[in-house]
């Protein structure tokens, strides 16, 4: 589990410990020298270009050359810098957004290394030969990445598998790079003012994940833990692990003979979906960020597969992340409040998920949130015709223009989030031009503010329904609809999770709001009723409460229901009718109804009494 670099020193490649790479190195100046020459020259002459781009005025015509010259220059450098262009691309507080747009072009791939050397590797990590291990392997990698290379094999068991063999001298190169790295985004941080973000702590973050991604037996526990996560999800499959062939670096893994997804032509011939798999792949990916927290951060084309009986592969473990549920919560929070435009407190939830400091001024943020996204949104609307039209990328840019030009900063995590979602919608887009990952993804959003019982989605459906103290009914009817769309929607669980809402302290501002509707809706009712037994054009007509038209509205919707059956729901009426709270809410109902009734019938014995006649029943409303 461990590479020494210098006698009485080791590094672990699952374990990242700066500390511990300082004091290597420190003793070893003439190697360090060397490599950081190696790297800084290039640099400097990158940054020497843009120095005279600016000094000619020509910094925004070059633009695009330098950004491709930079994604090449990291290309050059080797693995340690090709995985952080990689994670640069996911950061607009740190780069342009025409570099932004390059280094998603990065591709993991170098050359392939020597046989012997893997063979080699693979005698060391499992204590015996190829041969002995396995019957057959492929006489050339499949596949050469930057931090190892895969062979196709078949174990003596006759299970075709998947050999995946680290590069020599990773960890040693890699460490290395980091530690001049590492001096170098000091140095930059205390000279440059533009930058605000902690580039050492950002660095820190990244090798953590990469020196987990250099641990194969790290790999393997991925997919085990993933597999126990999703795995049961209809459609994903996850492959086995094959413990007694796999160590620090060789991991040995079930063979998937599947089709990328943007491979059309073979997925037509195959008689596959596409955009269902698609769909799959939206589905259990909102299930990885906002359910239980652990994704899958790199599901690029050639990590998800469509397998011939329709069923979705995941592969490549190595890159994986966490969201914590505050995280998750804010997340969804953050959508709501996007979706209503409600741009005062999106910037109180950028800095509640740690993209802005808490003693930031949000004066002029705020104002800058509501440009981009009125750009984004377009003008305002029905809440499912804005969703529908969103696309992740078309956000992502935008909002990277804003981040750059303001004091946020992008946690590690919400970089990997997005990154595996801009792949994941690039991937649909290949298939369908028109495809909105967000569109597919709603009704799983309006699923769990109807169903999670976590006091920060209560607050947040709060929030969505109501707004100055009005009820919204469209809102509800729009988060209906769209949460019936969700695979996994249970109307039985909702009507459970509201009417254990509804009579709980927490919904009591909802529940208020109802039964002021309802009084008011009795209350014209019975006025309607009266003006039956009076003399026509006496008094004007009551129209019927508009709270009761949206209440059949809502009951049609309900019948539209995939499952609905009003039987199923009987034993669930019965058991709210007899609640304490349902009696109570009962008599609040009535208690603002006769204060209304009261109300009007005194106003009417005081009008009716000035004018000298007897006492009458006026029908207008207080």
């Amino acid at each position: 589990m461990e590479t020494a670099l210098l006698p009485g020193t080791v590094v672990g490649a699952g374990q990242y410990d700066p500390q511990a790479i300082a004091r290597m190195y420190d003793a070893q100046s003439v190697r360090v020298w060397r490599r950081a020459l190696a790297i800084l020259w290039p640099l400097v002459l990158f940054v020497l270009k843009l120095v005279t781009d600016r000094l000619t005025g020509r910094l925004a015509t070059h633009e695009a050359r330098r950004a491709q010259e930079f994604r090449q220059l990291l290309t050059d450098l080797g693995p340690a810098a090709i995985k952080i262009g990689q994670a640069l691309s996911t950061r607009p507080d740190l780069v342009p957004p025409t570099y932004l747009e390059e280094l998603t072009l990065l591709q993991d791939q170098l050359p392939a290394f020597p046989n012997a050397v893997a063979y080699q590797f693979i005698k060391e990590e499992l204590g015996r030969p190829p041969a002995q291990i396995f019957a057959e392997l492929s006489p050339q990698p499949v596949a050469a990445a930057s931090l190892g290379q895969v062979y196709k094999g078949q174990l003596h068991s006759g299970e075709w598998v998947a050999v995946k063999v680290q590069r020599p001298g990773l960890v040693e190169q890699i460490s290395l790079d980091i530690y001049i790295l590492r001096h170098l985004m000091a140095w930059v941080k205390g000279r440059v003012k533009r930058i605000r973000s902690d580039l050492v702590a950002i660095l820190d973050e990244f090798a953590t994940r990469l020196y987990e991604e250099m641990d194969y037996t790290q790999e393997g526990l991925n997919a085990e833990k993933f597999a126990q996560l999703y795995g049961h999800i209809p459609d994903i499959y996850v492959p086995k692990i094959y413990w007694n062939f796999t160590g620090r670096r060789v991991l040995t893994m079930e063979w998937i003979a599947g089709i990328k997804l943007t491979d059309v032509e073979k997925m037509a011939q195959a008689g596959l979906d596409t955009k269902h798999m698609v769909a799959i792949g939206v589905q259990c990916s909102l299930r990885q960020l906002l359910e239980h927290g652990f994704f899958h951060a790199d599901p690029h084309p050639g990590n998800l597969l469509a397998m011939p009986g329709g069923q979705l592969a995941y592969l490549d473990f190595g890159m994986m992340s966490y969201v914590n549920p505050q995280q998750r919560y804010g997340l969804i929070t953050a959508i709501v409040h996007m979706v209503n435009r409600d741009y005062e407190a999106l910037a109180q939830d950028y800095v509640e998920l740690g993209f802005l400091t808490p003693d930031t001024d949000l004066t002029p943020i705020k104002p800058a949130l509501n440009q981009v996204f009125t750009e984004i949104l377009g003008p305002a609307g029905a809440l499912s015709a804005s969703v529908s039209q969103l696309n992740i990328k078309n956000i992502t840019d935008k909002l990277s223009k804003m981040m750059y030009e303001y004091p946020f900063q992008v946690p590690a995590y919400y970089a990997l989030i997005i990154r595996s979602l801009v792949t994941l919608e690039g991937i649909a887009i290949t298939i369908d031009p028109q495809f909105k990952v967000l569109n597919l993804a709603y009704p799983y959003v309006a699923k769990r503010l109807l169903t999670d019982p976590a006091p920060e989605l209560r607050q947040s459906l709060k929030d969505l329904l109501f707004k100055d103290g009005t009820f919204r009914w469209n809102r509800l009817e729009n988060l209906i609809k769209n949460a019936a769309h969700s695979e996994d929607f249970d109307l039985e669980k909702v009507m459970v999770q509201v009417g254990d809402f509804l009579f709980s302290e927490r919904g009591r501002f909802i529940r208020e709001k109802l039964a002021e509707e309802l009084a008011l809706g009795l209350d014209q009712w019975g006025q309607n009723v009266w003006q039956q037994f009076l003399p026509n054009g006496h008094h004007p007509t009551a129209t019927v409460p508009a709270s009761w038209e949206h209440l059949r509205s809502l009951w049609g919707i309900l019948q539209g229901v995939p499952g609905f059956e009003p039987r199923r729901f009987l034993p669930l009426v019965s058991q709210m009718v007899f609640r304490p709270e349902t009696g109570q809410f009962a008599q609040y109902v009535a208690r603002r109804w006769s204060e209304r009734f009261i109300s009007r019938w005194l106003r009417g014995l005081v009008l009716n009494g000035s004018n000298g006649s007897s006492p009458t029943l006026l029908l207008s409303s207080p």
